[in-house]
């Protein structure tokens, strides 16, 4: 039997939530881990109710995936996703919002290191977590998951054009 399977398709959602102010700086350890605790379980209860699974927390990011059944329903939730964590942070008096980024692709996913621990590993997780967003932001793969009707929440959005060296070597 594999340890580890590679998904037909998975939607793979990052979030990075963003200080508006130093405030994690000021606030005791005691303090920021127990706010940190409660954020943990309001995200991971909204994921869940969406049909989607928290991966890992990564301080105050976190990444999770949904089946490619529930895809669709993922990158819906994603903007009542944020306006509900972004009232949370507000609620306990931070000046927080998060910036959730949205792909849809294969990945690998299976019980890793020495304590088995569930992850997803691929290049399609790097995807999502550098899609350029500064509130929701979804990748071509993750917009068609949506069904047609709930296209039009979103719209497309072109990023600026930047200008390289004639001598660099990317496409």
């Amino acid at each position: 039997m594999a340890r580890f399977h590679l998904l037909p398709h998975r939607g793979v959602y990052r979030n990075t939530p963003r200080f508006g102010n130093a405030r994690p700086a000021r606030t005791p350890d005691a303090t920021l881990a127990e706010l940190l605790d409660g954020y943990y379980r309001h995200a991971e209860a909204l994921v869940t109710a969406a049909g989607g699974r928290v991966v890992k927390f990564m301080g105050d990011a976190f990444l999770a995936v949904w089946p490619e059944a529930r895809a669709g329903d993922g990158v819906e939730a994603l903007p009542v996703l944020k306006r509900a964590v972004d009232a949370w942070w507000a609620a306990k008096g931070w000046d927080s919002r998060v910036i959730l980024k949205a792909h849809f692709g294969r990945a690998v996913i299976g019980p890793f290191g020495t304590d088995a621990r569930f992850d997803v590993i691929g290049n399609e997780v790097n995807v999502a977590a550098t899609l350029p967003a500064r509130t929701v932001s979804l990748s071509a793969e993750a917009f068609r998951c949506l069904e047609n009707g709930k296209r039009k929440a979103f719209r497309k959005h072109t990023a600026p054009v930047v200008y390289i060296p004639v001598d660099d070597p990317r496409p």
